[in-house]
């Protein structure tokens, strides 16, 4: 058997406006090991005539039963950067997604990473805050799951399309609570292939071991986030924003978080009425009346970036040559590993010479920070092969508004990606009743 890989090949899947790459280490022509990085999409692009999206159901089962040809019977491992639909909608076993995530357990991974905010029990684990905070990682735990609740009765209040919801808002709303609700049939599946006999479930974050080494020997996985609250609280970006009780009501909202759900969707009637509200909750049950418009969208933008910066970052090395697959990491998560670690110095060393970057959040800005992260890349504008390769997954017109700068991809990282780098991107892709299903990318000593 080698003891390195001879090569890697990288596919990025055709799944619309979200994640899916598959990573094929190649021993020899008998030994290719597998790890499959996200598998989800919140839109598939348009075909027929209307032009109408592609229906998950159809296109996912599609996608996953060509990650089964390619891997055979074995799947080294299953990365989930994070819980966003966009992430891990695919390995939903239920009918919305076709069941194609029933395709990727048949594939029995031996490894399921995830990052640790997702690890089951981590609600019941450590009570211990990081320096002077009097939140801990308990209540951060129960502050994410309020914030799925939140996300699920804002995306119940655009199915009654209340008079004073714009179409512009509507659609936003819609995709931001859809995105951040809970995916329970893909987080249960993840979790049955993590506990699966023979498979390791993983729950990671800065400077912990990944897991892959082992089943990938000659690779070497550095994990750059998300870092832990012992680590940093800068992952809490809703406190830049928001006032402190805010977050304080999500935290707590374990006993509360079914009242608030009630008095979002009710309106004044339900508000008044409700009883028993814990008093930290109090001051948004006041509010709920009055939310309308930007205001909502404000909560639930704020909720959206949290779950990014939950997202796991990692940094593949093998034979020299480094592959940055950041998900959905914004500034908040990066800047632990980028400007507070002790490594700081050699992580910096590390990055700035990566030679295939996964593009973070579907191109938007503020998930590859320019002068942090991008600026530091040495090998952009290279003219012969070591130039930078990047690869993109995303689907224009989705996301975000030209007229605010809020756009995804946004065009001014767009445009650098394709004069700077060799850039593969699945939008490129044909697509209807033969579609492409993804690009490949050969890496190579």
């Amino acid at each position: 058997m080698a003891i390195k890989p001879k090569s890697v090949e990288i596919r990025g899947y055709q799944v619309g406006f979200g994640d899916c790459f598959l990573l094929s280490f190649v021993y020899d022509d008998n030994d290719k090991r597998h790890v499959l990085i996200d598998f989800g999409t919140m839109e598939l692009p348009t075909r027929g005539s209307p032009r109408k999206p592609a229906k998950q159901s159809e296109h996912m089962p599609v996608i996953a039963q060509d990650i089964q040809r390619v891997c055979g019977t074995t799947l080294t491992a299953v990365v989930a950067t994070h819980r966003h639909a966009d992430h891990i909608s695919g390995f939903g076993t239920d009918s919305r997604t076709g069941k194609s995530g029933e395709i990727i357990k048949s594939l029995k991974p031996k490894v399921v990473l995830q990052p640790w905010t997702e690890d089951p029990e981590a609600a019941r684990d450590a009570s211990s805050a990081s320096r002077s905070s009097n939140r801990s990682r308990k209540s951060f735990i129960q502050g994410l799951a309020a914030m799925h609740d939140i996300a699920r009765t804002v995306f119940k209040l655009t199915e009654t399309r209340p008079a004073w919801m714009g179409a512009t808002l509507l659609k936003e709303l819609r995709l931001l609570g859809l995105d951040n609700i809970r995916n329970e049939s893909a987080v249960k599946n993840l979790i049955a292939m993590g506990n699966a006999k023979g498979s390791t479930a993983v729950w990671a974050h800065y400077g912990s071991r990944s897991g892959l080494e082992r089943h990938l020997p000659g690779v070497k996985v550095h994990v750059l986030g998300p870092p832990d609250l012992k680590q940093s609280e800068k992952i809490r970006s809703m406190r830049k924003k928001d006032p402190d009780e805010f977050w304080h009501l999500l935290a707590n909202l374990a006993g509360g978080a079914t009242t608030t759900r009630g008095a979002i969707a009710s309106g004044s009637n339900g508000t008044r009425g409700l009883r028993h509200i814990p008093a930290e909750a109090r001051w948004f049950r006041d509010r709920l009346d009055r939310i309308r418009g930007d205001q909502l969208l404000e909560i639930v933008r704020s909720l959206d970036n949290q779950m990014n910066n939950t997202s796991l970052i990692l940094l593949f090395e093998v034979f020299g040559k480094k592959l940055l697959f950041p998900g959905d990491a914004q500034i908040e998560n990066w800047s632990y590993a980028l400007q507070d670690a002790r490594e700081v110095k050699a992580i910096g060393k590390l990055l700035a010479d990566v030679d295939v970057y996964k593009v973070g959040h579907h191109g938007s800005l503020n998930a590859t920070p320019k002068k942090l992260l991008w600026e530091k890349f040495r090998k952009r504008g290279l003219s012969n092969g070591k130039r930078l390769k990047s690869l993109l997954s995303t689907l224009p017109g989705k996301h975000g508004k030209v007229t605010n700068k809020t756009e995804v991809p946004r065009r001014p990282l767009l445009e650098a990606l394709e004069k700077e780098t060799v850039l593969s991107n699945t939008h490129k892709l044909a697509f209807g009743k033969n579609p492409e299903l993804c690009y490949t990318i050969v890496i190579q000593p």
